[in-house]
C-alpha cells in the first residue's frame, strides 16, 4: 500500500544514480514519487541537496511541505522506516546565527493551522508576457494559497499584489502595490533572500528555466529505468519463487511412508513358509502372510512375489486373490520407499515385470495396456479373451505403477545434493546413455500407445476404459516433469529443444487422429508445458498442411493472438471432408515423408503424402519404369536431389513426373538446408514455382536459410514476377517474414512504384483467403482446431506464468507494481530496459491483447458447434 503521508517530489538532483537509489528507497518503504518538472499540489515532501531556486522548493516552502535533503530517504532505508523529518530538513538559516529558519516557520504555521499557506489573502494580478513563466508563477502562488487572476479581469476584482517583468501605466490603475517578481522569494525568505544569492535566479531568461525543466524531466526519465529495471528482478524472483514452490508440493500420503533410511529392525521373518504356502496352492495364505510380517526396511524376497506375479498375470486367480496382491504390493511400498534408496530401486525393477520373460518394467505395463484393449502382441502367450477380473487387476496394477512414478517425481523435488538419484523411473525410461535425450525409444513407445489407446477408447463409455486412458495421459506427464526437472535448472535449453522434438514426434503422430480424439487428446495432457508445446505443434502443423503461413519465430503471445488467431479463420474453409478413422496409416507406423501435405476434400488424406494413393486406392498398380525419371535418387556432393535440380532448370515435365511419384517430399533440404522451391525462386525458374504452388499443398513458403526465405530469394535475385506470384498465394503473411538483419522483402525493394505492385499482389492473396474462408466446410475440423488454439493460450498463459487482471489485483507481490506502471505507461516504455526480451514482448502484447479479437474471420464464431468459439470471442 502507498503511505499517502509520504508523497516525494525531487528538484536540483541530476545525477541518475543517486536518484535512482532516492526512487527505490521511497517505493521500498511505501511512499510514492510524483515525477515531473513542474510542483505537485498534493506532495508532503520535497527532496533538495541545497538551497536553490526552483519552482519546486518556492511552491514547497509557500505550502508548507517539509524540505528535505536525500539522506533523510537514505537514512529511512537503512533503518527499514520512515524516520523523524526534523533532523534532515533544509536549514536557510543555518550560517547566520539568530535568524529563524524561514522553511521551518512556514511549515509550523502551515501545519497549526494559524495560516493556511503563506500567501494567504493575496489576490493577485500577473502580467508576465511568457505564458510557460506565468504558469509557473502560478502554481507558486495558489501553493500558498493565494488568488491568482489574469491581467484581463483584474479590474473586475479586488487586487492586491501585482507582479510584473515591467511596470506599465494600466496596472497602475488598480490601486494596488506593484512588484517584481522576486518579491516572492523576499516574501518567503525575509532578508535571506538576497545573502543567499536567491535574487538573479528569479529573472533568469527564459531558455535557462525551459533547459533546466527538460534536463530534470530526462534524468526523471532515465532514473525510472531504474525502477522498471528493478521491477523486472523482482518479477524475475517471483517466478523463481513459483518454480521452488512447484517443485515443493508434496502429496500428504507421501509424508506418510517410511524414510528411505529406517532405522534397523529386531524382527527377523522367516518367509520359508510363504514360499511352501505357494508351492501347496495356498496363495491367498501366502499373501497374508507376508502382510503380517512387513516391516519398514524388510522385503519379502522377489522370487516370492515373481512367482505370485505368474499366477495373476496367467489369470488362474479369484476377485479376493487380485485384491490381496494389490493391497501387499501398496504395503510394500509404503514400509519401503524406493526413493533414495539404490537397493529398493533394484528390488522394484525386479518385481515389476513378467517373470516370465523378464524384460523390465516397461514391456510389463505395455503387455498390461494392450491385453486390456485386446490389442497388438504381447511378450507371451496370455488367456484371451481376459476376464473383466482379471482386466481390472490390470488396470490396478497401471495404477500402482502410476502411483510409483508419482511420488518418485514429487520426493525427487525434494532430494538433497549428494542424495542418490537411483529411481524406477528413470531406470524405466532412460539408459545410462539416454539421460540427456527426453524422446527415448520407450517414451515414444508411450506417446504412441497413448495415441491408440484414446482411439480404442473413443467410442466406449465403459468407466475402466477411459481410466486406462488417464493412467497412460499421467504417466506421460510424470515422465516428462520429472526429466525437466532433473535437467531444468542447469540446461533450460536442453529442456525447451527437448519438449520441441517431443512435441514434434507427437504432432506427427497426430496427423490421422479423427478431430473428435484431436479436441480431447492434447488438452486432456496434465503436463502445463507439454501440453503447450504440443498444441503449438499440432496446431502449427495443421496450418502448414493447409498452406497457411504462421512464420519461424518461437511462440510467444504475440504470434498466438497475432498469427494463429487469423489463421483460425483460413481454416474454416480447409480441413478434411471426412473424419480419418485408425484404418489409416497407424500412430506407430512411419511417417509421411511429404509431412505437411493438406488433407483432402475427396478421400480425407493429405494428397501427397505417403499414405495417400495407398490407401485410397490400394489395388492401384504401382508407378511404372517409365514413369520414374532417370536420376531420381541420385544425391549429387551439394545434397540435390533430382527435385532441387530440375527446379534449378526450370524442367516443369521432369518436376511434374516426380510430383506424381507416392512419397514425393517437395520440401527435401540439401545440406545446406535450401529446398527445391527455394532453388526455383533463386534461378527464376517461374514455371517450376507454378508447378509447386498449384500441385503441392504442404509447400514450405516460410522455410529460411540464413533469414533468407523463398520470397527474399526471389526478390534479391530480380525476379519480381516469382514475388508476385508467391504473394497472390499466401497473402501479406509473408510480408512480415524478416531475414537475419531484420529486414522484410518489401525492405529489399528500393522502388516505390514497385514496393506498391508487391502490395497489391499480397491484398490479392488476403482477398482469395477470405473468399475460401467465408462459409464452414468442415464443423468438427473447425471446432477441433479452435480446441487446439484455446488450448494453446491458456496452457501458455500458465506456462510462463502471464498475470491475469486478477493476479493484478492482489497486494502483496510484484504484479501490483506492474499493473501500476502499465497503467501510467506504455508497454514499451516500462519494458525498454528490460533484459529478457521475450518478457518485454509477453507484456507489450498481454496490454493490448483485446485489439487483437477483431483480426479473426467472422465465420467461425456462429459456428454452432460447442467449443468452434474462438478463444478472443
Amino acid at each position: 500500500m502507498v503511505d499517502t503521508r509520504y508523497i516525494f517530489q525531487i528538484s536540483g538532483i541530476k545525477n541518475i544514480q543517486i536518484k535512482g537509489r532516492l526512487l527505490r528507497g521511497i517505493h521500498q518503504l511505501g511512499g510514492k514519487y510524483v515525477g515531473g518538472s513542474a510542483y505537485r499540489e498534493g506532495i508532503t515532501h520535497l527532496i533538495v541537496s541545497h538551497t536553490l531556486v526552483s519552482e519546486k522548493f518556492l511552491a514547497a516552502c509557500a505550502g508548507g511541505k517539509w524540505i528535505v535533503t536525500p539522506e533523510y530517504v537514505l537514512d529511512s532505508m537503512k533503518s527499514g522506516a520512515w524516520l523523524a523529518e526534523e533532523p534532515y530538513e533544509v536549514d536557510l538559516a543555518a550560517q547566520t546565527p539568530g535568524v529563524s529558519n524561514p522553511i521551518c516557520m512556514w511549515r509550523e504555521r502551515v501545519s497549526s493551522g494559524s495560516l493556511a499557506g503563506a500567501f494567504q489573502g493575496w489576490s493577485v494580478a500577473l502580467q508576465i508576457n511568457n505564458p510557460d513563466r506565468s504558469d509557473m508563477f502560478t502554481r507558486i502562488l495558489t501553493s500558498g494559497k493565494a488568488r491568482v487572476y489574469p491581467s484581463t479581469s483584474a479590474s473586475t476584482h479586488p487586487i492586491t499584489h501585482v507582479f510584473m517583468e515591467q511596470v506599465t501605466k494600466d496596472l497602475m490603475s488598480h490601486n494596488a502595490p506593484c512588484y517584481s517578481v522576486a518579491h516572492i522569494a523576499q516574501h518567503l525568505f525575509g532578508d535571506l533572500w538576497s545573502k543567499m544569492g536567491f535574487k538573479e535566479p528569479l529573472v533568469l531568461p527564459e531558455s535557462c528555466d525551459r533547459q533546466s525543466s527538460l534536463m530534470d524531466t530526462s534524468t526523471e526519465l532515465e532514473a525510472s529505468n531504474v525502477l522498471f529495471s528493478d521491477l523486472e528482478k523482482q518479477l524475475r524472483d517471483h517466478l523463481s519463487k513459483l518454480e521452488r514452490l512447484k517443485r515443493k508440493i508434496t502429496s500428504t500420503e507421501v509424508l506418510n511412508f517410511t524414510p528411505a533410511n529406517p532405522p534397523p529392525q529386531t524382527v527377523v521373518a522367516d518367509f520359508r513358509n510363504v514360499q511352501n504356502m505357494i508351492e501347496c496352492g495356498l496363495l491367498t495364505e501366502a499373501l497374508q502372510e507376508i502382510q503380517g510380517a512387513l516391516f519398514p526396511g524388510l522385503l519379502p524376497p522377489a522370487q516370492v512375489l515373481q512367482s505370485l506375479m505368474q499366477h495373476a498375470l496367467l489369470g488362474e486367480m479369484k476377485p479376493y486373490f487380485y485384491s490381496m496382491f494389490r493391497a501387499a504390493l501398496h504395503d510394500i511400498l509404503r514400509n519401503n520407499p524406493p526413493w533414495g534408496s539404490p537397493v529398493v530401486v533394484k528390488y522394484f525393477l525386479s518385481v515389476l515385470q513378467c517373470p516370465i520373460c523378464k524384460g523390465g518394467l516397461w514391456p510389463l505395463f505395455e503387455m498390461s495396456v494392450r491385453l486390456c484393449m485386446s490389442s497388438g502382441p504381447t511378450c507371451h502367450s496370455l488367456p484371451s479373451p481376459a476376464s473383466l477380473e482379471q482386466i481390472h487387476f490390470h488396470v490396478d496394477l497401471q495404477a500402482f505403477i502410476l502411483k510409483l512414478f508419482q511420488f518418485e517425481l514429487q520426493a525427487s523435488s525434494t532430494r538433497k545434493p549428494g542424495g542418490s538419484r537411483a529411481s524406477v523411473l528413470a531406470s524405466t525410461f532412460w539408459s545410462t546413455w539416454e539421460k540427456s535425450t527426453l524422446g527415448t525409444r520407450a517414451v515414444q513407445q508411450l506417446v504412441e500407445l497413448l495415441i491408440q489407446a484414446s482411439l480404442w477408447a473413443l467410442p466406449s463409455s465403459e468407466d475402466w476404459q477411459q481410466r486406462v486412458v488417464c493412467i497412460l495421459h499421467d504417466v506421460l506427464a510424470v515422465v516428462v516433469e520429472y526429466w525437466c526437472q532433473d535437467h531444468g535448472q542447469l540446461n533450460r535449453d536442453l529442456v525447451e529443444r527437448g519438449l520441441a522434438d517431443l512435441a514434434e514426434h507427437i504432432s506427427i503422430l497426430c496427423q490421422d487422429l479423427p478431430p473428435e480424439v484431436l479436441q480431447d487428446f492434447v488438452p486432456s495432457m496434465p503436463s502445463v508445458r507439454l501440453r503447450m508445446v504440443t498444441a503449438n505443434a499440432v496446431y502449427r502443423n495443421i496450418c502448414c498442411r493447409n498452406g497457411i503461413i504462421t512464420g519461424s519465430e518461437p511462440l510467444s503471445l504475440m504470434k498466438i493472438v497475432s498469427s494463429y488467431l487469423p489463421a483460425l479463420g483460413r481454416l474454416s474453409a480447409r480441413g478434411p471432408a471426412g473424419a480419418r478413422g485408425p484404418q489409416a496409416r497407424g500412430p506407430g507406423a512411419e511417417p509421411a515423408a511429404a509431412s505437411c501435405a493438406g488433407w483432402g476434400p475427396a478421400t480425407g488424406l493429405p494428397p501427397g503424402s505417403r499414405v495417400t494413393r495407398e490407401s485410397a486406392a490400394p489395388e492401384a498398380p504401382g508407378p511404372s519404369k517409365d514413369s520414374v525419371p532417370r536420376g531420381l535418387h541420385r544425391v549429387n556432393a551439394a545434397g540435390e536431389t533430382l527435385l532441387h535440380r530440375a527446379c534449378k532448370k526450370n524442367q516443369v515435365e521432369i518436376l511434374l513426373r516426380i510430383l506424381s511419384l507416392p512419397g514425393t517430399d517437395v520440401n527435401v533440404k540439401d545440406h545446406a538446408g535450401w529446398t527445391p522451391l527455394h532453388e526455383a525462386c533463386n534461378h527464376g525458374s517461374s514455371a517450376c514455382v507454378q508447378a509447386l504452388l498449384q500441385h503441392c499443398p504442404a509447400l514450405h513458403l516460410d522455410s529460411q536459410v540464413g533469414g533468407v526465405s523463398p520470397l527474399h530469394d526471389a526478390l534479391l535475385n530480380g525476379h519480381v514476377d516469382i514475388a508476385k506470384m508467391l504473394l497472390r498465394h499466401a497473402g501479406s503473411s509473408l510480408l512480415q517474414q524478416q531475414d537475419n538483419c531484420g529486414r522484410t522483402a518489401l525492405d529489399l525493394v528500393s522502388s516505390p512504384a514497385l514496393r506498391e505492385d508487391l502490395r497489391k499482389s499480397a491484398q490479392e492473396g488476403d482477398a482469395a483467403w477470405d473468399a475460401q474462408g467465408s462459409e464452414v466446410k468442415d464443423e468438427p475440423f473447425l471446432e477441433a482446431c479452435s480446441c487446439l488454439l484455446s488450448c494453446l493460450l491458456l496452457s501458455y498463459v500458465l506456462a510462463r506464468d502471464v498475470p491475469s487482471y486478477e493476479t493484478l489485483a492482489e497486494a502483496q507481490g510484484p504484479a501490483p507494481r506492474l499493473a501500476r506502471a502499465l497503467a501510467a505507461h506504455s508497454a514499451p516504455r516500462v519494458t525498454a530496459g528490460w533484459g529478457d526480451r521475450g518478457w518485454s514482448a509477453t507484456l507489450r502484447t498481454w496490454k493490448r491483447c483485446w485489439g487483437w479479437a477483431g483480426t479473426c474471420a467472422e465465420c467461425p464464431r456462429p459456428c454452432a458447434a460447442v467449443r468452434a468459439a474462438t478463444p478472443a470471442s
